[in-house]
């Protein structure tokens, strides 16, 4: 068996970094605050292709009032702030504070997914040896990080000179608090891994107001949902070392054989629920004999779903893993892992923790090492031991508010999903190879067809919204790229309205400049110069005084630019077939999109007042008409 060969214990990780997990985080420089001016400059610059000269002019005089009155006043202040805590960032209390005191559901709203590839060996795609494995390979992830053994995140300039032996070698001798100097002298930028800790025994508690992120590292057991019954065991023994493979592989059969009936009230549509309902009513679970059930689904190791039905296809698949039928979720814990009857497997996450980045390294080391060095194969026994006392399946008590309460979870749960529309497009005629061999940025050329796509349909530029993580900096988050600027609404119009009007040079021109100029948004997002996260935190600081909004934030056109109509964000990784959201906002499209070698993916969401259909048509023939353009080819009509 492929535990044996490992030795048992140190199938106990997935590896033992040279250089200890934290090494890197002390000397992490700080998320810098842009300088006011700039950040109302990069403002206004995305404003201009929002508005017409009238309204432009009016935003333009209130950002100067701004920078010359309240704000400058607002910003030296938060400057100050960020002095007085140099332990953090500036952006993490405000942070924090959106997604907790947003009352809005989690599921939908805040919750993304990212889904796995299937195993490359066809028959570990079986239920339980996938979800057995995935479960495995995740206690290891976990056992790896606590023990500081895993690799820390480092993204890579130059590889060849930093992400080498020797390198290593030589960092773990240079002290905690110069560490990150000697890797940038080779180019590489170590990354915050301040948010790993709450992948695990973890969960957002709905609080009235404002909910809570709690952990409890010394729980030693799993969750597991099946039907919408809970049941968890312990992963962990007495002594720290996790449970055989072959034992958390018997346990999960006997509940994937238990044909205990889907509860009449099933608990989980309650964290799907508005927070503040939810809050009163885990309070009254928590009166009515719940605490000992409520408190081992809290600290469970993670929450693993097994869904009892096969994935048809890919849009089926989003559908599953951005929300599946509400009984057979736990949408607070910091992630689900999901694994269906086939085989097909996901993650859904809970936002306020932690950002893309910890979950994609999560996800990326267990697939890598539950298909690598799966802990059992198809022909592995599950051990011979008593499952019925070893797994406890919790009982929840409940009175008739509750079971009201979660008759009208599932009615709000149900309609809410019901809107929700999912399709994607898979573009074949190239992608990243061909790009940079025309020398584009492939992110800019996706987020070009987005908003020619959109003004094709409606014949609008509206506010849009790209992540880029801030990770390279101390409890660095994520910052706005504006995608939408005065290049990409030229560029847009001309291919949408007259291309025939312009030659071929002067359409990849346009290109070309619309590539530069995002290229540049980028970078500056990634080095904290955006301006989103710094006006919010003004717009914070200004709101903790209990005085009047200043006149900036009560424009119009500050409120439009935050109606985020495109939501978008990207990721590749060999773990991740595909990832997904729901809008931001009812009239919004949740544009999750992959640039690959040779191909464009795009997942897209959106409920009943867009069209989704025609969306996808038209980000199609946006693609085709910018490639044509790069090949010099005429767009066709």
């Amino acid at each position: 068996a492929p535990w044996g060969r490992r030795g048992y214990g140190s199938g106990e990780y997935l590896h033992r970094s040279i250089v200890p997990t934290m090494h890197y985080q002390k000397s992490l420089p700080r998320l810098p605050v842009p300088k006011l001016e700039d950040t109302l400059r990069r403002y206004l610059n995305a404003q201009k292709p929002l508005l017409n000269d009238e309204q432009f002019r009016k935003t333009e005089d209130l950002a100067h009032q701004f920078e010359k009155g309240i704000g400058r006043q607002l910003h030296e202040q938060l400057v100050a702030q960020d002095n007085q805590n140099k332990h953090t960032s500036y952006i993490t209390g405000p942070w924090f504070d959106m997604y907790l005191k947003a009352r809005e559901p989690v599921v939908l709203n805040f919750n993304a997914f990212m889904s796995f590839n299937p195993d490359p060996k066809s028959e570990y795609n079986d239920q339980l040896i996938r979800a057995t494995n995935m479960t495995v390979s995740a206690i290891r992830f976990m056992k790896t990080l606590r023990a500081g053994y895993l690799e820390p995140e480092v993204f890579h300039l130059n590889p060849q000179k930093s992400d080498t032996k020797l390198f290593k070698k030589f960092i773990r001798f240079v002290p905690s608090s110069l560490s990150w100097f000697g890797a940038y002298m080779v180019n590489a930028y170590p990354l915050d891994m301040s948010q790993y800790f709450r992948l695990f025994n973890s969960t957002r508690l709905p609080k009235l107001n404002r909910d809570e992120l709690y952990t409890d590292e010394k729980a030693k057991h799993l969750l597991v949902l099946r039907n919408g019954n809970f049941y968890v065991f312990d992963v962990i023994d007495k002594d720290g070392n996790m449970v055989k493979p072959s034992e958390i592989q018997a346990h999960l059969k006997y509940i994937l054989s238990d044909n205990s009936p889907v509860p009449a009230f099933p608990l989980g549509y309650l964290s799907s629920e508005n927070r503040d309902t939810w809050a009163l009513l885990r309070k009254n679970l928590l009166d009515n004999g719940n605490e000992e059930a409520l408190q081992k689904v809290d600290s469970a190791l993670f929450c693993l779903s097994l869904d009892d039905f096969s994935v048809k296809d890919l849009v089926h698949l989003s559908h599953t893993m951005l929300h599946g039928d509400g009984a057979n979720r736990w949408y607070d814990k910091s992630f689900n892992l999901i694994v269906t009857k086939d085989g097909t497997s996901g993650v859904n996450f809970e936002h306020s923790w932690g950002d893309g980045v910890a979950v994609l390294r999560f996800q990326n080391e267990i697939f890598k090492d539950s298909t690598g060095e799966p802990a059992v194969s198809p022909q592995s026994q599950p051990a011979s031991v008593d499952s019925s006392r070893a797994v406890q399946r919790l009982d929840f008590k409940l009175n008739d508010a509750l079971k009201a309460g979660i008759t009208k979870a599932k009615q709000n749960f149900d309609s809410s999903v019901g809107m929700l529309a999912v399709d994607m497009i898979q573009f074949q005629k190239g992608g990243k190879n061909l790009l940079k061999q025309k020398k584009v940025s492939p992110d800019a050329v996706a987020q070009l067809a987005f908003q020619m796509a959109f003004l094709r349909q409606y014949n609008q530029t509206v506010a849009t919204y790209e992540s880029c993580s801030t990770a390279a900096f101390k409890h660095g988050r994520t910052e706005t790229i504006r995608p939408a600027s005065i290049h990409t609404k030229k560029c847009s119009e001309a291919f949408v309205k007259e291309p025939s009007k312009y030659s071929m040079e002067e359409l990849q021109k346009m290109i070309v400049e619309c590539s530069e100029y995002h290229g540049r948004l980028t970078k500056e997002a990634a080095m904290g110069q955006g301006f989103d996260r710094h006006l919010f935190g003004l717009r914070c600081l200004a709101l903790s005084k209990g005085t009047a909004l200043p006149d900036f934030y009560q424009d119009q056109a500050y409120a439009r630019l935050n109606h985020n109509i495109l939501s978008t964000s990207t990721l590749s990784s060999p773990a991740v077939q595909l990832g997904g959201f729901g809008p931001v906002v009812p009239d919004g499209f949740g544009i999750g999109y992959g640039v690959h070698n040779d191909w464009i993916g795009c997942n897209v969401s959106s409920y009943p007042s867009r069209n989704l259909k025609e969306f996808l048509q038209c980000i199609n023939k946006s693609l085709e008409d910018i490639f044509n353009v790069l090949k010099g080819k005429k767009i066709g009509s």
